[in-house]
C-alpha cells in the first residue's frame, strides 16, 4: 500500500528514451531534460563517471579503460546495466522537488518503437522499475509524437506520420487511436552521420568521428534536390595516407550525394506504407499532410523530396525535436484518457 501511495504522491515522468537523446518531460512542469543518451563508466571498477552531455564529452577522448557508450541501439535496450544507471540517473534529479526525504517512486510512461519484441519491451519495463519507477507504462513513440502535435489520432480519420529517431525511423498510418499500417527502418539520423563518414573517408582519405559528422548533418546536412542551396563547412580528421591532422572543405552538394543512397530506401518505405493502406484512409490522408517528426527530420530539403517522390504536402510539426516527449507527458498527466492505446502496464505489487 505504501508503495502505492509514493507512486501517487510522485510526480509522473514521459520518457523519451531515444538512441542518441533522451528527453524526459516533468509532470505540470514540462519538458525538463534533454541529453545525449551516452553513459561513461570504468571498465576496470565499473564506476559509472558521467551521463549526458557530459558523457559525450568523452567519446573518442578516453584512455583504454574508460568508455563512454550509447546503451540503446535502434530504439531498444542493448545494455540493460548501463541503460538502468541512466533511468536512474533521471529520476535523481527529481527526488528531492516533491517528497523531500521520502523515496520517489515515479509514474513512467516511456516511448517505444514500433513492432519490437515482447522481450525488448520487458526489457524497457525492467530497467524502469529496477532503477526506482513504481508504475510503467509503455506506448508507441509514433503515437506519443501524434499526440504531442495535437494530431487527432482518434477520429475515424487517416493520418501519417514518419518519425525520425536517432537509430530508428517509423513511418505510421494512424486511425480510431490505432496503427493501422507501419515500417520500421534501421535508417535514421546515426545512419546519415555514417554515410558522411564514409563519404569523407573514400573521397579524401581523411577519417573523421561521430561528433565531426553530426555537426556536417546538422550544418549542412541536405537531401539532393534541385535548386538546393550551395552551403559549405570543414571538417577535421586525421589524414590515412601521413596519419597527420588535416581538414578539408565539404559542401551540402557532396553531403546530399552521401546521404541520397539512404534517403531514397527511406521514400521508397514511405511511399511503399501509403500503398499498402486501405484506400478510404488514403483518400484521407491525400488532402491531409504527410506528418514528419524526430531530430532527422530537420535535413535540409527532406520535406520536398518526399513531396517529390509521394505526390503529397509534407510538413514538420511543431518542434519536431519534443513532440514525442510533449505527448508522453499528455498521456502521463492524462492517464485514463489514454489508456486504451497503452501497450504495456506495470505496477509495483502493494
Amino acid at each position: 500500500m505504501f508503495k502505492k501511495l509514493l507512486a501517487k504522491m510522485s510526480p509522473g515522468l514521459g520518457i523519451d528514451l531515444g538512441t542518441a537523446n533522451s528527453l524526459v518531460y516533468l509532470e505540470k512542469q514540462g519538458v525538463v531534460i534533454n541529453e545525449p543518451s551516452v553513459v561513461a563508466y570504468n571498465q576496470k571498477t565499473n564506476e559509472i563517471l558521467a551521463i549526458g552531455r557530459e558523457a559525450q564529452a568523452m567519446i573518442g577522448r578516453t584512455p583504454p579503460h574508460i568508455v563512454a557508450v550509447q546503451p540503446l541501439t535502434n530504439g531498444v535496450i542493448s545494455d540493460f546495466e548501463l541503460s538502468e544507471e541512466m533511468l536512474r540517473y533521471f529520476y535523481r534529479k527529481f527526488q528531492k522537488s516533491k517528497l523531500g526525504i521520502l523515496p520517489y517512486r515515479p509514474r513512467v510512461v516511456i516511448g517505444i518503437p514500433c513492432g519490437i519484441t515482447e522481450v525488448e519491451k520487458k526489457a524497457v519495463e525492467d530497467a524502469a522499475l529496477n532503477a526506482g519507477a513504481g508504475e510503467v507504462y509503455l506506448v508507441e513513440q509514433t503515437l506519443a509524437a501524434a499526440i504531442g502535435s495535437h494530431i487527432p489520432i482518434f477520429e475515424p480519420s487517416g493520418n501519417i506520420l514518419i518519425d525520425i529517431g536517432g537509430g530508428t525511423t517509423d513511418i505510421v498510418v494512424i486511425s480510431l487511436g490505432g496503427i493501422v499500417r507501419y515500417k520500421n527502418l534501421k535508417i535514421a539520423g546515426q545512419k546519415f552521420n555514417e554515410d558522411i563518414i564514409r563519404y569523407v573517408k573514400d573521397e579524401y582519405r581523411l577519417l573523421i568521428g561521430e561528433v565531426s559528422a553530426e555537426r556536417v548533418k546538422l550544418e549542412i546536412g541536405s537531401a539532393k534536390i534541385n535548386g538546393m542551396e550551395k552551403l559549405e563547412t570543414v571538417v577535421r580528421g586525421r589524414d590515412l595516407t601521413t596519419g597527420l591532422p588535416k581538414e578539408v572543405t565539404l559542401t551540402s552538394e557532396e553531403v546530399a550525394r552521401a546521404l541520397d543512397k539512404s534517403l531514397k530506401v527511406l521514400v521508397e518505405a514511405i511511399r511503399s506504407t501509403i500503398e499498402e493502406t486501405p484506400p478510404e484512409l488514403v483518400a484521407d490522408i491525400s488532402i491531409k499532410n504527410i506528418w514528419l517528426s524526430g531530430g532527422g527530420s530537420l535535413l535540409h530539403n527532406l520535406d520536398r523530396l518526399i513531396e517529390n517522390y509521394c505526390m503529397m504536402p509534407v510538413k514538420s510539426v511543431d518542434d519536431p525535436l519534443t513532440a514525442t516527449v510533449r505527448g508522453l507527458g499528455i498521456i502521463v498527466e492524462n492517464l485514463e484518457q489514454y489508456k486504451n492505446i497503452l501497450i504495456y502496464e506495470h505496477k509495483e505489487n502493494e
